[in-house]
Order: C-alpha cells, then structure tokens, then sequence
C-alpha cells in the first residue's frame, strides 16, 4: 500500500468494529478486577467461561487479555493459565519506563518537566517521613562518592541518592514513576556531566545541601534545594538543544 493511502472504507470499518469489541473486552475484564470480583493473583475462568460470561467472543476477549497482559496487569503463564498479577506500581509503571526509552532526546526536556515537578515533592515528604536511620544512609551514599569521580560514578551514586529519598517518601506510586522516568535523565545527566564545566561539583554541592535540610528537618529548604538542582539539569539540556537551531539559522 502507496504511504498515506486510504484503507477501503469496508476495511476501514471493520477495523474500527474490531478495536471497539477489544475495548469493550479490555474494560469488562477491568471492571471484574476494580470491583473486586478478580484479586491479585486470582485465575481467570477458562476462556469459553469467561467469554460467554461477558457476552464476548473468544478472539475479541484473547485481544483484550493479549493486551491486558502487556501493561502487566494479567499474566498469561503457558499450560497454566491466565492470572492478576500483584498490580503493585512499580510493576504497572514498567511498561512506562520502556515507553519513555523509545522517545527521542528533545523529548527528555518533557521527562524532565515532570521530574521538576515530582522530585521536590518528594522530597519535601521524605524529610518528614524518613527516620534518622534512614537520612544516615542517605548520608552514607554521599560519603561514597569519591574526591574525584567519574562521570559514571557520579551518575551512579546520584541515582542512588534520589531513589532513597523516593522510597524514603513513603509513597510507592510515587516512587516507581519517578524510577520511571530515570531512564530518559539519566542521558541527560551523563551528558552535562561530560561537557559541562563544574558540573560534578556541582551536584556534590547540590546532594549536600539537600541532605543537610534533610537532617535537620527542614521541609520547605530541602524541597527548594531539589528543585534547583533538577532545575540545573533541565536548563542546561534545554540550551545544548536549542544551540545546534540557533547555529543554524544565523
């Protein structure tokens, strides 16, 4: 088929009807699980059963669990059966995370919007939620970095920071998306540390003075340092973008 040419409209609509029913499929079983009628980890009845239940054919309901199973809410087990999976965040958020992979590098400024806007967030909430345990190990993480790191061992031991301080949250959705969308920063964060002059100390300073609000349980102080740290990250990433588009047109 020529690129941008029409299907037959018969196709067409026969498609159409098709992702309807699959829908439709999709949202039953949805609903059976919403409701409570499905558990985690419960099986579902045997195809023929469960078709005739909800008044769906085989090939829409096989469509709709095809799907279901993708997003890692049912989990299709060969000779087994078709069961709920646990529906614990972070394993639904997978399927963002290898979403978000597949976007291309001006589209990690988005990615980053959203971590602009979760990462103080959380981090206000995890200095009033972690225990002094746990900001010890936070604190730990820092001291392991050495006097003069990598950009890789920079990158990995502010991955580190930033996930404790999610968990530390105490909010599991909260943290999984943020795990989520490390993929796409990370780059951006390997990058600037490449190419741009102080960055590694930067951060060091940064992480720093996040954790000392942090210990002293100062919300408001360690939610501002969060967000200009991110912010640093974000405003550099938009001028390595935007230079090449400048050179350009002059």
């Amino acid at each position: 088929m020529e690129t941008g040419a029409r299907l037959p409209r018969g196709t067409a609509r026969q498609l159409e009807g098709w992702m309807a029913l699959t829908d439709e499929a999709i949202n039953r079983i949805k609903n059976m699980i919403t409701s409570g009628e499905l558990r985690p980890g419960d099986r579902l009845p045997k195809e023929a059963d469960l078709a005739d239940r909800l008044g769906l054919s085989r090939n829409s309901l096989r469509e709709a669990v095809r799907a279901l199973s993708l997003i890692h809410v049912l989990d299709v087990r060969q000779g087994d059966g078709t069961y709920v999976t646990s529906l614990e965040p972070q394993l639904l958020l997978e399927t963002m995370s290898f979403v978000v992979d597949f976007h291309r590098d001006d589209s990690i400024r988005q990615f980053l919007e959203i971590r602009h806007i979760l990462e103080p967030a959380a981090t206000e909430l995890a200095t009033r939620r972690m225990t002094d345990q746990q900001l010890e190990t936070l604190g730990a993480i820092l001291a392991e970095l050495p006097d003069d790191p990598s950009v890789d061992e920079l990158v990995a031991n502010d991955l580190r920071f930033h996930r404790e301080i999610a968990v530390g949250a105490g909010n599991p959705s909260l943290a999984s998306l943020l795990e989520s969308l490390s993929a796409p920063t990370v780059r951006a964060r390997v990058w600037r540390g490449l190419t741009q002059e102080g960055a590694v100390q930067r951060t060091r300073e940064q992480h720093a003075a996040i954790h000392a609000a942090m210990v002293s349980r100062s919300p408001d102080v360690a939610r501002a340092w969060a967000t200009v740290h991110v912010a640093g990250v974000e405003d550099w990433l938009h001028q390595t973008l935007t230079e090449p588009q400048a050179t350009a047109a002059d």
